[in-house]
């Protein structure tokens, strides 16, 4: 699914609607009403983690959020596409099944029919004109998930019943100009982004010290990078490239780290996440290292293996034995640290 440096690409073809009205609406969601929004305009949209953010509500003459800015860190002289056709998105396909944060019981989702109108004014009883303020729709993407501006996706191969068929999208806004088109993804009503920067790798507000605290656990540090209350925004990918780029054995408990390593592989979470960012706006690829291969930049034979974390999920796992040799607490706890 998506990681942070997708969402934050998402995030910058959603901004240039943001202030606009939703004319009409389409998709084939089910989970909520599409002819809600119709007539609301798009207040303001935020990303945080693996989730995008959505507000909508009556309020006029809005000028565009500093939200959908990239953070100042991460901002440089990029020359983005012009034409929104040109907007091919990349999917990542990590396998991060990590439970959707906010989607349980840490968030209240509200379920709002067609028939729940204010009865005087007949609007949507929760768009609250006085305060220029409504709920939020959040967007958690599935594998091949993506957004789309202006255009629509296309099938670049044949289904499993031989069939050309176009994704359909789950969530279609047209605006007086252009539209977006939301593609595998889950939908719902929430208060707001209950994410914190702190936790967002790619936030200038990133706690390093919570991150390294979680780091310290005697877990295996492939399940700790994948832990979105401290790596929010960081999936299968980055995780493989990551322990890669540390010499760090994804099944090495952090407990047996020293700092030095842990540090190290903190520095390349960060770091690894802002080049692949850049280069998704830079409308370059990114070439991995390790994920997805046989052999490792050295020549080594890659391994592969799905490993089961506490929380159930099986993620896919490549390293290089060679590079990343596993370490035991009967074992020194040095990691030689590269530079790459």
């Amino acid at each position: 699914m998506p990681e942070g440096p997708s969402l934050r690409k998402f995030h910058q073809l959603v901004a240039p609607f943001v202030g606009q009205l939703v004319v009409t609406v389409g998709g084939n969601s089910k989970k909520i009403n599409p002819n809600m929004l119709e007539m609301l305009r798009l207040q303001d949209s935020q990303v945080h983690g693996k989730n995008l953010y959505l507000n909508f509500g009556l309020a006029e003459n809005l000028g565009l959020p500093d939200s959908f800015l990239l953070p100042k860190h991460l901002q440089k002289e990029v020359n983005l596409p012009e034409e929104t056709s040109d907007h091919k998105l990349e999917s990542t396909s990590g396998l991060d099944g990590q439970e959707v944060p906010g989607s349980s019981s840490s968030i209240k989702a509200l379920e709002l029919g067609e028939e729940e109108k204010d009865p005087i004014n007949n609007t949507p009883w929760w768009l609250n004109t006085s305060q220029n303020s409504g709920p939020w729709l959040c967007f958690h993407f599935g594998m091949f998930g993506s957004v789309r501006a202006s255009e629509f996706s296309r099938a670049t191969k044949a289904n499993k019943r031989g069939d050309w068929k176009d994704p359909l999208p789950r969530l279609v806004l047209h605006f007086a100009k252009g539209f977006l088109a939301f593609y595998n993804c889950r939908i719902y009503w929430c208060l707001g982004p209950m994410v914190k920067p702190t936790s967002d790798i790619l936030s200038e507000e990133f706690d390093r010290r919570q991150a390294l605290e979680a780091l310290k656990q005697a877990n295996p540090v492939c399940y700790t990078l994948l832990d979105q209350r401290y790596f929010a925004g960081l999936g299968n990918i980055i995780k493989n490239e990551v322990l890669y780029l540390a010499r760090i054995h994804p099944l090495s408990l952090g407990s047996c780290l020293t700092a030095l390593n842990l540090e190290s592989l903190l520095d390349h979470v960060v770091s690894f996440s802002a080049g692949w960012l850049q280069k998704k706006l830079e409308g370059k690829p990114q070439h991995h290292l390790i994920y997805q291969k046989e052999h490792c930049p050295a020549g080594h034979q890659v391994m592969k293996d799905s490993f089961e974390s506490p929380n159930g999920f099986q993620r896919l796992t490549w390293w290089c034995p060679h590079c990343q040799p596993k370490v035991t607490p009967e074992e020194p706890n040095e990691v030689q640290v590269t530079q790459e």
